[in-house]
């Protein structure tokens, strides 16, 4: 299981295929990357790119499971 803390850095690793990862997991990813964005765009005015790329996959993810 991943590292189980509140925010996910650019800096930390993030799994190369979400299709792998368990719903619940996913959840988890969604929560950590979203309080990471929030994070960026408080302290540093705007959110780190790699963080906005890691967001627009796991909407994609998302998608893909509710459409199945």
């Amino acid at each position: 299981m991943m590292n189980e803390k509140l925010h996910l850095t650019p800096e930390d690793a993030f799994p190369e295929d979400l299709a792998d990862v368990a719903d619940q997991q996913l959840q988890v990813l969604d929560s950590q990357i979203q309080r990471q964005l929030d994070y960026e765009v408080v302290a540093e005015g705007e959110p780190n790119p790699e963080t906005e790329f890691r967001h627009y996959e796991l909407d994609e993810e998302f998608q893909t499971r509710d459409d199945r």
